[in-house]
Formats: structure tokens, C-alpha cells, sequence
């Protein structure tokens, strides 16, 4: 059977190849309602499917974007991929998304990888590790967007959530609730986003006059993080609430607890810093800092389709705000 033309289509609905080919590109304006009726059921009888690549070729565009995530695993990560995912859908795009494990040598590879198929642009959560391929890219002009983390020294748009204000919130919040002892657990400090947090625990206590103790501060990779919990509770002074930087380290955190029959919200308070679906569920419902991960997954793709069809120059920092749920696990517990 014989391949179906975009002439053969034009034909079949009666009108010119160039107000098919407009008609593809979704340029309607140019032409009336009428005739977009006839071309769609053209297209419809005919069983017409484009030549993408001929098309690519010839735009010098794929209608592709890549996204590098840092960890899937992260609620975040999901969040912003299903809105990037989404976006691109309504602005007939693709998404292609790559898990990087937060391994430098695994986001190089998904990076030229990605550029080698002719993706029109990158949203990438940097592992901060390839600073020079980074630089390569935002020199030549590449369409490039840094999502949920920085990179200093670099000038390149990035879509970040408040993560200092918002821990800060967070550390006055259990301060007001009579808390001097409180303890922070994160990942190892390799990305902007774990290094902010502490910042803004720090801030807080210093606000506070309250010291800032290093035996209170965990960076541990998460399978020694209970490892790690357990040195904390068995100090002399052991902390009365605890800070989780992230949704990976609140489940080590939970599981910590029950092993140890220390009940949320009675023998120590707990805030955590992420998207938690099931937050209000557990036994004792958890205090948690949430992140508006669809907006920013919306910007960031919006951002960078902008980068891409006007070829824009300079960068910014959309920062986005966060919201405390204030709940039972982060009460005032009598010492």
C-alpha cells in the first residue's frame, strides 16, 4: 500500500499543501473553521501520519525535550516530571525522562545522550558535579533550565523552592513550642538544596541564642541514617524534636522510631521537609514543609520552551515558596 502524502492529503480536502502543512504545525489563524474540519477528517479517512523527522530536519527542531532527574525516588521528582510531562503535552512537545541516581557519570551520559537525539532543551536536576559540561552548554546557547537545585557560579535559569525560609519556619515553629534541642538528619551535603536547609536551621537557632550543636547534625547516606539516629537518641542530652531533610530520610526516620518504640509527638517532635501524601495518616499525623512541586514543574518547562522558541538571553532564579502543615507530630512535649 502506498504511502499517504501530505499532498494526497491536501487533495482529498481540497486545499493546498502549505495550508495542510500549516494545519500540522497548528497555525489555525490562518486558515477558517471549515477548513480545518476538512483537513482533520482528511487526515482521519486517510489515515495520514507525519513525517517527524522530515520535519525535524528541516525546522531544526525535534519538538523533544529531556529531563535529568536527580532521584526518582523523590515525591518531588514525580511531581515535577507529571507537570513538565503535562505542559508538554499542551504545547505538543515530548518529555523524555532520565534518572541520574544522583550519579555525576550516569547525568553526563543521559546529557549526551539526550543532545546526540536532538532534544530542543534540557530541565535538569544538576547533581553539581559536571560544572564544566554545564558551562559548555549555557556558553553555546543551548536551552538549558536547572530544576530544584543551583549551582554556584553559574548563570543559567533555575526553578528553586524557598528551602532556607521555609526550614527557618519551620525551627521557629518548634522554638515556640518550647523546643532548645532540636536535631536536623539530611543526606550527605552534595546538593544546594540539603546545604540551604542547614542553612536555615542554623539561622534560626542563632536567631533564637540557642547554640548550634554538631552532635545535633546528621549528613548520613541513607543506609547508615538509622546508624546515625541511633548515636543521636543515646547522647546525654539527647534531642527533643527532629528535623528530616527530605522524604527519603523521614522514612528511615519512621522506621527508626518504631524499631525503637519512641512515639512521634509524645517523646520527640518531628517536622519533615517534602511532599508527604501520607503524612496525615500515620498514628501521630506529621508536620511537613510542602513544596509546590507542579507549579515549579510548570515554570521550568514554561521557562524553558520560551528559551527555545525565542531564543532568549539571561537567566533568572524563580523562587517559590513553600507551606508549613502544621500537625500533631510537632506539639510541645513535656522534658
Amino acid at each position: 500500500m502506498a504511502r499517504v502524502t501530505m499532498a494526497v492529503v491536501a487533495k482529498e480536502a481540497g486545499v493546498s499543501k502549505s495550508t495542510v502543512s500549516q494545519f500540522l504545525n497548528g497555525r489555525f489563524e490562518y486558515m477558517g473553521e471549515d477548513t480545518r474540519k476538512k483537513i482533520d477528517e482528511a487526515i482521519k479517512k486517510l489515515g495520514y501520519q507525519p513525517n517527524y523527522l522530515a520535519r525535524s530536519l528541516k525546522q531544526k527542531r525535534t519538538s523533544m525535550i529531556g529531563v535529568i532527574v536527580g532521584n526518582i525516588m523523590h515525591r518531588l521528582s514525580t511531581e515535577v516530571s507529571r507537570s513538565i510531562e503535562d505542559y508538554c503535552h499542551e504545547h505538543n512537545m515530548q518529555a523524555i525522562i532520565c534518572n541520574a541516581d544522583d550519579n555525576p557519570e550516569k547525568e553526563k551520559k543521559y546529557i549526551e545522550v539526550l543532545r546526540a537525539k536532538q532534544v530542543d532543551g534540557l530541565i535538569i536536576f544538576p547533581t553539581g558535579q559536571n560544572v564544566e559540561l554545564y558551562k559548555s552548554m549555557i556558553e553555546e546557547g543551548y536551552p538549558v533550565v536547572f530544576m530544584d537545585r543551583k549551582v554556584d557560579g553559574l548563570k543559567v535559569n533555575s526553578v528553586l523552592a524557598a528551602n532556607i525560609e521555609a526550614t527557618a519556619e519551620s525551627m521557629r515553629h518548634l522554638i515556640s513550642n518550647g523546643h532548645k534541642r532540636i536535631a536536623i538528619a539530611t543526606q550527605p551535603l552534595s546538593t544546594s538544596p540539603r546545604i540551604d536547609r542547614l542553612h536555615g536551621y542554623k539561622q534560626a537557632l542563632n536567631e533564637a541564642s540557642l547554640p548550634v550543636r554538631a552532635e545535633y547534625m546528621v549528613h548520613s547516606d541513607i543506609k547508615k541514617m538509622k546508624q546515625e539516629l541511633d548515636k543521636l537518641i543515646c547522647l546525654q542530652e539527647p534531642p527533643t524534636a527532629l528535623f528530616a531533610g527530605n522524604d527519603l530520610v523521614f522514612l528511615e526516620v519512621l522506621e527508626f522510631l518504631k524499631e525503637k518504640r519512641i512515639k512521634i509527638g509524645r517523646d520527640i517532635a518531628l517536622v519533615v521537609f517534602d511532599n508527604i501524601p501520607f503524612a496525615h495518616l500515620v498514628e501521630t499525623p506529621v508536620t511537613t514543609i510542602a513544596q509546590p512541586g507542579y507549579e515549579m514543574g510548570q515554570k521550568a518547562a514554561e521557562v524553558l520552551l520560551q528559551q527555545i522558541k525565542e531564543d532568549t538571553q539571561g537567566f533568572h532564579e524563580y523562587v517559590f515558596p513553600c507551606e508549613l502543615v502544621i500537625r500533631e507530630s510537632s506539639q510541645k512535649i513535656d522534658e
